[in-house]
């Protein structure tokens, strides 16, 4: 990577966020001279952001940071037909009511990365359903989709890649690459903003934005993507063997949280502390050069900065002081994740199957079965071998519990009401 006059280009190349850039250097001279809008765009497909979208947030988060106004677009609009790109299948049709609860949901984590207000530099929240939902559909196709040729989409990796598989792209899909582009132009309108960011997969669809615009009179418009993330094993980011790692609190706790990035592979430690927290490179240099045991002391502040930066300095550490009671003392700390059992399931007998399942530890009674059979499942501590023992109320800890663990790293407090 060149030599960057901007601080906003130097802090994303020194941190590893930067794949491609339209114009290096018209951006940067931009940058260095001006204060510049830019917007990454987020699809509310579900209520919460996972851990996959930390580095489009940060990129933002660093925006402000240097001194520029990030704009969070909420895809209220764009979120009614469903981005194809790269995907095998259409993706399920959303209500107006869904798209809107996800929204509402999605909103209240990114006053955690940003400022927003209405000053000069004060981050904004917009929603493309604004200007969408009104469009005149002949009055587009004439003013907007006349600037579009079909042999040029056609052309797209995340186009074409579907196509040769035979696999069918409705016209509802098709049309998302145009109302993508549409919004940059919208944006640039209304808020004078010149740069969009976006993951890699989203480089045809920024680009196709920057065209429209130079054909309907904007002034230049940029683009910037970041690179799509894998672990160093090649996993998904944002992804683990229980489930998404949500970014809203109510789908996914503080502790669950920090013990994702805690379990970080040591391959990782070093580009995870650049992109998702905010400490010194030198620091970060010198915690990513530790090794044998000492990388575990990394990765916990790997884990508690990131968790810091989502859910407040002291529900991280709170969680990171639970991790070294449970992990390192033995002790059952009263702030692990927690399942509510009736009484009269544990007069009863109930079977550590169901009780793995209930806790959220196993999806099935096989599965289960199979941590059973392979060592993996401890009650208060104590292996089980046996896949057909019951818990009854004589196995309650003095405290009134009970505490499950499969593996090293995951346990649930059962508590009896």
């Amino acid at each position: 990577m060149p030599a960057f006059k901007s601080d906003f280009l130097r802090i994303l190349s020194e941190r590893g966020f930067i794949h491609q850039i339209s114009d290096e250097t018209g951006l940067d001279d931009l940058l260095a001279k001006e204060t510049v809008t830019a917007y990454i765009g987020f699809d509310p497909t579900a209520p919460s952001l996972h851990a996959g979208g930390l580095i489009q947030i940060m990129m933002l988060h660093w925006l402000q940071q240097t001194g520029h106004r990030p704009i969070s677009l909420m895809g209220g609009g764009t979120g009614m037909v469903g981005d194809p790109s790269f995907k095998d299948e259409a993706r399920q049709l959303m209500t107006v009511e869904t798209i809107a609860a996800n929204i509402a949901g999605i909103r209240r984590v990114f006053s955690n990365y940003l400022t927003y207000g209405d000053g000069p530099k004060d981050a904004l929240m917009i929603n493309n359903a604004d200007w969408l939902t009104s469009i005149n559909y002949l009055e587009f196709l004439r003013d907007v989709g006349r600037h579009f040729s079909v042999n040029r989409m056609l052309s797209f990796d995340s186009v074409k890649m579907r196509l040769e598989r035979e696999q069918s792209l409705s016209f509802l899909e098709f049309n998302y690459m145009i109302l993508q582009a549409y919004d940059f132009v919208e944006l640039n309108k209304r808020t004078d903003c010149r740069l969009q960011m976006g993951g890699s997969d989203q480089w045809g669809n920024i680009v196709n934005g920057i065209d429209l615009g130079h054909r309907m009179g904007t002034p230049q418009l940029f683009a910037l993507t970041s690179p799509l993330l894998t672990t160093a094993s090649g996993a998904k980011m944002g992804k683990s063997l229980s489930g998404a790692i949500w970014l809203n609190p109510d789908m996914l706790s503080a502790y669950d949280f920090w013990q994702y990035w805690r379990n970080t592979e040591d391959a990782d430690v070093g580009r995870f502390l650049k992109l998702y927290t905010t400490l010194p490179l030198d620091e970060v240099a010198r915690l990513a050069a530790l090794g044998g045991a000492e990388i575990n002391e990394a990765k916990k502040v790997l884990a508690t900065e990131i968790t810091a930066m989502l859910h407040g300095r002291q529900a991280a550490e709170q969680a990171a002081e639970t991790a070294r009671k449970t992990f390192e003392d033995g002790v059952t700390a009263d702030s692990l994740p927690s399942v509510e059992v009736p009484r009269a399931e544990l007069e009863a007998g109930i079977g550590i199957l169901a009780l793995f399942v209930k806790a959220g530890l196993a999806g099935s009674n096989g599965e289960a079965r199979r941590h059973v059979q392979g060592g993996a499942v401890r009650l208060n501590d104590e292996p089980v071998s046996d896949d057909r023992r019951a818990v009854t109320l004589q196995d309650l800890s003095p405290e009134g519990a009970l505490k499950l663990s499969l593996g090293k790293k995951k346990h649930i407090l059962v508590r009896v009401v």
